[in-house]
């Protein structure tokens, strides 16, 4: 690293960014064995199946990459708009408002195009696709092409006049070259392995940071687009955005810290790999859900239930394994189906005795659970035939 270097981008041969493949192998032996249980598990399920799994990951991908920038949106709105989209689930809700149609549009360009070249017009057009109206909040911004203000691009936290600088983006003069540079290096594809590439391509985008806003956005669609390129509308289910939400603090922390570095960026190459790896594990966990919801409604085919009894169940199975927190009691059951408390009592007791749910607990302290491995509570479930089993704190 040079003496008067304060960012990566100011030293001598950026951006030659390089990395340690056998620093980074273990990471990413974990991360590819983890991404290809997801596309083995996906090959189980139907085309139906794998179409909802992928419109709500596709939801949950959009509010956690607006919430990383502190921006909320409404979770139904959103997931009305991919049900549209994509021709599954519910289709009728609200619409969402244009500047998350917006983003919903450039997450979906990204996965269906992935094989065609990335552009300056094709970023430009990405962002301008989150600035519908020109402005962001209160302030208009130039959209639709690079930055050009003279004044420095800085990412800035603390109350004003206390402000701390993280970091300094290279002046606006030199964005054209710098992105010309990393759209060259990306679209020859030289770098072999996706995830990697998916690594630097973020770390270079953010470094040169070429928008007036949107650069966080943007360069998380750039990642969605280089995984779709590795493993298809299989990389929907991969929840990157979301894990990168979940750390959030320490994913700023990385990538100020390889901003502030050398250009061996092992460190943040690693960690980055990490988070793919953990975002398969969840996807992975998710494809397992609903394979036992299939599997279960399989044994219980043909099964005489009223369509409340159905609707509690589905409820309960389409929280998971630990979503339903306290289980199904009678009060619950009431507000669910919209039934009498006689009702509610007397049908799932029905749905204990047919083998749908256990029960734990007697008297007011009554739950109920989907009667599978693993759904239950801690401690004593009572099956359906009147038995015990011990069900240990690993299992639920």
């Amino acid at each position: 690293m040079t003496q008067d270097a304060t960012y990566i981008w100011q030293q001598v041969g950026w951006p030659a960014l390089r990395y340690d493949p056998v620093a980074v192998g273990a990471a990413l032996a974990n991360a590819r064995r983890a991404q290809g249980m997801v596309e083995g598990k996906l090959a189980a399920l139907g085309f139906e199946q794998r179409l909802e799994l992928a419109a709500e990951a596709w939801s949950q991908e959009a509010v956690a990459t607006a919430a990383i920038e502190g921006e909320r949106l409404d979770l139904a709105a959103v997931r009305s708009s991919v049900a549209r989209r994509l021709g599954v689930g519910n289709q009728g809700g609200a619409n969402a408002p244009r500047d998350v149609e917006g983003l919903l549009d450039i997450m979906d360009d990204a996965v269906t195009r992935c094989a065609d070249e990335v552009t300056h017009e094709r970023l430009h057009g990405w962002q301008a696709a989150l600035f519908p109206t020109g402005y962001s909040g209160m302030s208009k911004i130039h959209v639709g092409g690079y930055r050009e203000d003279a004044e420095p691009m800085q990412i800035v936290s603390g109350p004003m006049g206390r402000e701390r600088v993280h970091y300094e983006a290279p002046p606006s003069v030199q964005v054209p070259d710098e992105m010309g540079r990393l759209l060259q290096w990306f679209n020859a594809g030289t770098e072999p392995d996706a995830l990697v590439r998916a690594a630097l391509t973020h770390l270079w985008f953010e470094t040169v940071h070429p928008f007036e806003d949107g650069n966080g956005r943007v360069g998380r669609v750039w990642v969605d687009l280089a995984l779709a390129r590795d493993s298809g509308e299989a990389s929907r289910q991969i929840r990157t955005s979301q894990r990168l939400l979940d750390r959030r603090n320490e994913y700023y922390e990385h990538l100020e810290q390889a901003q502030h570095g050398g250009l061996d960026v092992t460190e943040w190459v690693t960690w980055f790999v990490q988070q793919v790896r953990v975002s398969c594990e969840e996807a992975s966990r998710t494809i397992d859900d609903t394979l036992a919801k299939a599997r279960f409604w399989m044994d219980h085919n043909g099964k005489d239930l009223t369509e409340r009894q159905r609707k509690a169940v589905n409820v309960l199975l389409d929280a998971g394994p630990n979503g339903f927190e306290g289980g199904m009691s009678t009060k619950k059951y009431e507000s669910v189906t919209g039934t009498s408390r006689a009702t509610a009592s007397r049908e799932l007791i029905e749905l204990q005795a047919l083998g749908l749910l256990t029960q734990v607990g007697a008297g007011r302290s009554t739950r109920y659970y989907v009667n599978l491995p693993g759904w239950g509570p801690d401690g004593p479930v009572k099956t359906a035939g009147g038995t015990t089993a011990k069900r240990s704190r690993d299992e639920g």
